[in-house]
């Protein structure tokens, strides 16, 4: 757990103010998920994904969504070579360990789900053959604010493929401070030293896999997802798979912590960056703060 602690330390001086969003995305990635930064331009998302990438020393590959962009242009296309008369696969930027999606919400439905075979299966399907991605695997999307013009709101099917949607906002005034006082984000993201390898971030998610959910844990867990199905509240509960998304995160959450079993507060911790993004306010209202009532209101058993 030293090479994360070394490597939480570096992006806390790269991404300032927001230990508890770095945090977070370290929980998402030790569980195997897909982590969607969601907030205004400007506010880090893009280096974020980037310096999580550097510090982890990760391969890795940006892609730049906008509405001309293409199926083929993320995954890869055969194209055929009159010298052999055979055809060889280009492969695209998702044959890589770190896929930035940026600015996701730009492109268009069709572009978008051609991520959904790659962030569920692992590998990707070109001219009917399956092509294994490297591993580890992330998905990092960044996404503006729907209501922006040129953007796409992401179906229901790609926002579940996320395990976590996490928002930095504006950063504190004295980190903002230090922020325009201070070096360009550009050059400490290339001084920036990996702090683990490949292979050490596929031993934590072994270890995380292993870290034990008692039965009363399973049992406030199931509280949770059976308070968000309550009629009126959400426009559909929170599913099975949900559930298991909030035992993989707690348990990322719980491996920072350096504990080997699960306690309510990592379920506590990690509740509205796994739900929020899963659920709709039967009557329009703040989904965040109707999972915080709701939080606040089911017993720990």
């Amino acid at each position: 757990m030293q090479s994360v602690a070394l490597a939480y330390r570096q992006l806390n001086t790269l991404i300032l103010g927001k230990p508890q969003a770095i945090r977070l995305a370290f929980a998402c990635l030790i569980a195997r998920g897909h982590l969607l930064i969601d907030d205004l331009p400007g506010v880090g998302k893009t280096t974020l994904a980037h310096g999580l990438a550097a510090v982890m020393g990760l391969e890795y590959r940006r892609v730049q969504f906008t509405s001309d962009l293409l199926p083929a242009d993320i995954v890869g296309v055969s194209i055929y070579q009159r010298d052999s008369g055979r055809f060889e696969l280009h492969k695209g930027p998702v044959f890589t360990q770190v896929l930035l999606a940026d600015e996701i919400n730009r492109a268009s439905p069709k572009v978008q789900s051609a991520l959904l075979e790659a962030m569920e299966e692992r590998q990707v399907s070109i001219d009917g053959e399956s092509h294994a991605l490297p591993s580890p695997f992330f998905v990092i999307a960044t996404q503006n604010p729907t209501e922006q013009m040129g953007t796409f709101p992401l179906p229901e099917s790609q926002l579940d493929r996320f395990l976590m949607r996490i928002s930095l906002g504006y950063p504190p005034r004295e980190a903002e401070r230090a922020l325009l006082m201070g070096e360009d984000r550009r050059s400490l993201l290339e001084r920036l030293k990996p702090a683990m390898q490949a292979g050490a971030m596929l031993e934590l998610q072994g270890r995380a896999t292993a870290v034990i959910v008692s039965p009363a844990l399973a049992e406030y867990v199931l509280l949770l997802l059976e308070a968000t199905r309550s009629p009126g509240r959400f426009v559909a509960g929170l599913s099975p798979r949900a559930g298991q998304a909030l035992i993989a995160a707690a348990r990322g959450w719980a491996m920072l912590s350096g504990r080997d079993h699960l306690l309510p507060e990592d379920v506590k911790a990690i509740f509205l960056p796994v739900a929020a993004h899963r659920l709709q306010s039967a009557d329009g209202s703040d989904v965040a703060s109707a999972l915080e009532r709701l939080l606040a209101n089911v017993p720990v058993p």
